[in-house]
């Protein structure tokens, strides 16, 4: 083993060992008063409840909201090795109620591992009025969730990572600027969305070329088969084409169903999606199961198979860490994934960690073929 790959699992063990015993000073103050709530909620609404009155007629409520997420990766590959400690993401802001029905919410993403800049962009910054969970209309800079893993929170992933499905179709931007209406109306739920799609900054962006929109109709089977979740969900995004749109990918009409099943103990998601490319781009169809069991309380295990594939040749892009190897692009992706889960305190404090086994062919043999195993070990804290 080369000495970076020593180095990173040592780290990985020293933050896996860190949280656990954190986890067991909790558990263990918790066992000497049965009767006091969670400590854990009551560190977390300590650290994230700034004001609280709904008395006061005009701010009824001020979080503060945001995650932060370290990787810890070893990468072997045919083409080349790669190891890495990396803040994923470190994302901090206000969430704001105000007059009743009204929300503002604000967040940035920061790089202090690099510091150069420190400062990357605005995630989110909206403005969203809702009286009841059937209508909330949303203004600003806002989330774009289509596609089975794209429409989850990266704070709820149940794999380290999204696929190389998401990482193709969806856009990886996520937050763009835009005006949508959502809500549910069990079991239904539905979206509907007009964004904009000219050049990305690290604000609005520039407003200099054309627009996309995005419909969501989903039907939750739970009730009929007897479980907690069995989500069906269509999804359709049209963008007109723009050789100025530097927030989205290059495809004009992309559709997904995809599948959120969840019973007590176990569950699969997935995902079947196209998109007919534009400027260069090619078309792109992809696949993704994930099932997932629960082991104990805590501990979930988890695996996932994906398949891409480009029409065309160059048409494809690897995920994340898989570019830091192999820059260029193919045409056929497959990828195996095996990975555990251990939530502290759920979504909010969770150590993850996987295996994945990943292969591209490149029909053109122009620098995108690649053959690798890497493993990611995590932590992921949201508030």
């Amino acid at each position: 083993m080369s000495r970076g790959r020593r180095l990173c699992a040592y780290r990985t063990l020293t933050i896996a060992a860190a949280v656990w015993s954190v986890n067991a000073g909790i558990a263990a103050a918790q066992n000497t008063n049965t009767n006091a709530s969670s400590a854990y909620d009551r560190i977390w609404q300590q650290f994230t409840q700034w004001y609280n009155d709904d008395g006061n007629p005009v701010v009824q409520q001020i979080l503060f909201t945001g995650r932060f997420q370290h990787d810890f990766v070893t990468l072997d590959a045919v083409e080349g090795d790669h190891d890495e400690s990396n803040i994923r993401r470190l994302r901090l802001g206000p969430r704001v109620t105000f007059l009743r029905d009204y929300l503002f919410h604000a967040e940035i993403e920061l790089n202090p591992q690099e510091h150069d800049p420190l400062y990357v962009r605005f995630t989110d910054f909206y403005v969203q009025w809702a009286r009841t969970n059937k209508l909330a209309v949303t203004v600003g800079k806002q989330s774009v969730p289509f596609t089975q893993e794209g429409a989850t929170s990266s704070k709820e992933l149940i794999a380290i990572d999204r696929s190389n499905l998401a990482n193709n179709i969806w856009f990886g931007q996520e937050y763009i600027p835009g005006v949508s209406v959502a809500g549910r109306a069990a079991p239904w739920m539905y979206r509907a969305g007009l964004y904009s799609s000219g050049a990305a900054n690290r604000e609005f962006g520039e407003f200099n070329g054309d627009y996309f929109t995005l419909a969501v109709l989903g039907y939750d089977f739970a009730t009929r088969f007897g479980v907690k979740e069995a989500l069906l969900a269509g999804n359709y995004v049209y963008q007109h084409p723009d050789s100025d749109n530097t927030f989205t990918q290059s495809l004009g009409h992309i559709g997904s169903i995809n599948l959120r099943l969840e019973a007590e103990r176990w569950g699969v998601r997935s995902d079947l999606a196209a998109g007919a490319g534009y400027l260069g781009q090619s078309d792109l169809w992809a696949f993704m199961a994930m099932p997932f069991i629960k082991v104990t309380e805590k501990l979930q295990a988890v695996g996932r198979y994906t398949l891409v594939d480009s029409a065309d040749p160059n048409g494809l892009r690897l995920a994340t860490y898989e570019n830091k190897v192999v820059s260029g692009r193919g045409d056929r992706y497959t990828e195996l994934f095996v990975g555990a889960n251990y939530f502290f305190y759920g979504h909010k404090l969770k150590v993850q960690t996987g295996v994945q086994w990943a292969d591209m062919d490149d029909r053109a043999n122009d620098g995108g073929k690649y053959s690798g195993v890497s493993w990611t070990t995590g932590i992921r804290v949201g508030w």
